[in-house]
């Protein structure tokens, strides 16, 4: 179940979308800006969906999910929790002042994500999801990142990108093996609902990815 899971870095779907090579080369600032306004919007704050999901599980997933956590919360230090990077970058970038409207796709994958932890019912599949999210996230922040330095950000304002580039492998790997291992190999059955939560994220993101890029087709970008 771990080499299936892990395999979805390579092959999920919405995995190596063209959207993100254009963003790194070709994004203009406006055409950035436009892309993160739905990226925020769409941002559920991982912290507190892991502090959701981690209610009543088995001790050693709970604990990788507490280090996960404090990681996220910046180790009790305000300026390294990740949330708050994110809202820096949005407040440079005036995003809150755009007139665009936050597209239904966006929306969707941020109700999935709330929805996913906040009902116990879906803990196993909110567990899927928060670690697709942690696999795949380094496959994307990297362009995001040489996007917004070729555009002329400062590395402090793109922080949050240039973090989630790197620290994601290493939060993905402890997850898969201190938090999807020890739990499919207590009750194998809980892989099934974990995989839904995993591909269901993963096609909302897809979802979001199409539609970006149908955005940007419409104003003469070239995938």
């Amino acid at each position: 179940f771990i080499a299936w899971f892990e395999d979805l870095k390579r092959d999920g779907p919405g995995q190596y979308d063209p959207l993100f090579p254009y963003l790194a080369e070709k994004a203009d600032l406006a055409q950035m800006r436009w892309f993160l306004h739905q990226e925020v919007a769409g941002e559920a704050g991982f912290e507190d969906l892991v502090a959701l999901t981690q209610l009543r599980l088995p001790e050693r997933p709970k604990l990788e999910m507490a280090r996960n956590f404090w990681d996220e919360m910046g180790r009790g230090n305000a300026r390294g929790m990740h949330g708050p990077m994110l809202a820096r970058l949005a407040a440079h970038l005036e995003l809150d002042a755009m007139p665009d409207p936050t597209v239904a796709e966006a929306l969707a994958l941020a109700n999935l994500m709330v929805g996913l932890a906040a009902n116990r019912r879906y803990a196993y599949q909110s567990i899927g999801a928060l670690g697709v999210i942690e696999l795949t996230a380094p496959t994307r922040a990297p362009f995001v990142d040489a996007g917004l330095r070729r555009l002329g950000l400062a590395a402090g304002t793109r922080h949050y990108f240039t973090l989630h580039a790197t620290l994601d492998v290493r939060h993905s790997a402890a997850w898969n093996h201190e938090v999807l291992l020890p739990l499919v190999a207590d009750n194998p059955a809980c892989a099934r609902p974990i995989a839904e939560g995993a591909l269901l994220r993963l096609w909302c993101g897809a979802r979001c990815f199409e539609r970006y890029r149908r955005h940007f087709a419409a104003m003469g970008a070239r995938f």
